[in-house]
């Protein structure tokens, strides 16, 4: 942990964390080696251009970031995309994108803990992966509500194993190729196998924009954050392009170590989720396959660990600001951290977790709807930056506050078209739950507001009536 003043803030959070600190929470969000699961899928999709798949993606989330970091300085508040659109776009658009939001922060922790029971299951398949699963639920929401800092630490220690172990696989990959040579062409990682196709680049970038999801997390913790907006937003900016660096680096030379071609890839799906695993095994050795399986099952528990801390913040804002139980809204002064809100998002993100460990078809369930929530609120985001800036402020810098954001909007559009149909119908549904919530929400403040107005009325006329008397 790097030395930090801590200062309180009117909320009741404290301010304890370092540009560092933001970073570790958004790299174990993401998880340094979050290409491993869907490389094969990748591989196959793009034809054998995953490099430049995840290129385009990193300039595709490039986009939101750049957004992030202009409404952060704006609206430097702990609700992150909540906050922002409820600034730029009014208090509809912005309970519409915290509740899309809520939908990605409780369920991609859901994903992590499950990638983590399935992984300690299969090195200790004596203890059933439902159970691995709530272990390190039970586990790293301990080390939340120790407070950010405990958790930060921790995190960064797990975030160093991770970085070092895909150093390892880095240095092993490199001498293996030195040894024995590319099994494809040194250039298909970013030119394709057979042939170069837009259209197979742009499908693989609609699922490779999944392994970014959780850099935005970094705006929930601006309450928190030594130097508040500006350490946030370059700690969103550093984290997105240190993320594209690795993963570009990573699926480079897995690709060239494939033994497998994409084409065969496609036509053998089973093969697919495993392919990372399989290239490493065949081009280095079982040792290697062995240290990076152990690595994702850490791994996965302490992405689940940011996601859930970003989670029980959300949370907390909007019960804070009315939208949510005011119960949940309240900080706990020993560790200065949202406890009931924390709590809330861990009961949650548990039963979502363990109920896909104990299916066979859990993991396909979870992961095909944890998408389209962050993407919806993505939206809103690039919308509230034109609303804030352009609209509000008659800002005169069309490139950022407009071109770029109406960029990212088509980007995520494009993004949302392409996902499955599961999971746009489960982000429609969550979607049209979310408008009836702000419905009886608009309902209940109307009747609220009549009811104020009559007594005011009756205050005025009893005021005449004083006046009257004296």
């Amino acid at each position: 942990m790097s030395a930090v003043s801590e200062q309180a803030t009117p909320s009741g959070l404290r301010r304890s964390l370092s540009v560092r600190d933001l970073m570790v929470y958004g790299l174990l969000f993401i998880a340094p080696m979050a290409p491993v699961g869907v490389f094969g899928v990748l591989d196959a999709k793009s034809h054998g251009a995953v490099a430049t798949v995840y290129l385009a993606a990193t300039v595709a989330m490039g986009f939101t970031a750049f957004s992030y970091a202009q409404m952060v300085r704006a609206v430097p508040q702990t609700g992150s995309v909540f906050a922002y659109a409820r600034a730029g776009l009014g208090e509809g658009p912005g309970f519409v994108a915290g509740w899309m939001a809520m939908l990605d922060y409780l369920l991609i922790p859901a994903v992590a803990y499950l990638f983590s029971g399935i992984a300690l299951h299969s090195l200790v398949p004596g203890v059933p992966r439902w159970l691995w699963t709530a272990i390190a639920v039970v586990v790293t929401t301990a080390l939340n509500l120790a407070g950010v800092r405990t958790a930060a630490a921790v995190g960064f220690a797990v975030l160093a194993m991770e970085i070092a172990v895909l150093a390892v696989f880095t240095v092993a990959a490199v001498v293996a190729l030195a040894q024995d040579g590319a099994r494809r062409g040194w250039d298909t990682p970013f030119t394709a196998v057979g042939g170069f196709s837009l259209t197979a680049v742009v499908s693989a970038v609609s699922v490779a924009v999944l392994s970014y999801l959780g850099f935005d997390a970094i705006a929930t913790f601006v309450e928190e954050a030594v130097g508040a907006s500006a350490a946030v937003a370059r700690a969103v900016l550093w984290c997105l392009a240190l993320a594209g660096v690795l993963f570009v680096a990573q699926t480079y030379l897995a690709a060239v170590l494939e033994p497998m071609g994409p084409q065969q890839l496609a036509a053998t799906p089973a093969a697919q989720g495993s392919a990372f695993y399989d290239t490493v095994e065949t081009g280095v050795g079982h040792w290697l396959h062995v240290l990076v399986a152990a690595s994702k099952a850490v791994g996965a528990a302490f992405a689940a660990l940011a996601g859930q801390a970003a989670a029980g913040r959300l949370v907390f804002a909007m019960a804070r600001d009315g939208r949510l139980p005011r119960v949940l809204g309240s900080v706990d002064p020993a560790s200065a951290v949202p406890r009931r809100a924390l709590l809330t998002a861990a009961v949650i993100t548990m039963a979502a977790a363990v109920w896909a460990a104990d299916r066979d078809d859990g993991l396909d369930q979870l992961t095909s709807v944890v998408n389209v929530g962050a993407l919806t609120a993505f939206a809103l985001l690039h919308a509230s930056v034109i609303g804030w800036y352009a609209v509000r402020h008659g800002s005169r810098d069309r490139l950022r506050h407009v071109v770029v954001p109406v960029l990212g909007i088509v980007v995520i559009g494009a993004v949302v078209y392409e996902a499955s149909t599961t999971a746009q119908l489960v982000g429609l549904v969550w979607l049209a739950v979310g408008l009836v919530v702000l419905g009886v929400q608009g309902a209940a403040g109307r009747g609220t507001a009549d009811r104020g107005g009559d007594g005011g009325d009756g205050g005025g006329r009893g005021g005449d009536g004083v006046g009257g008397r004296r």
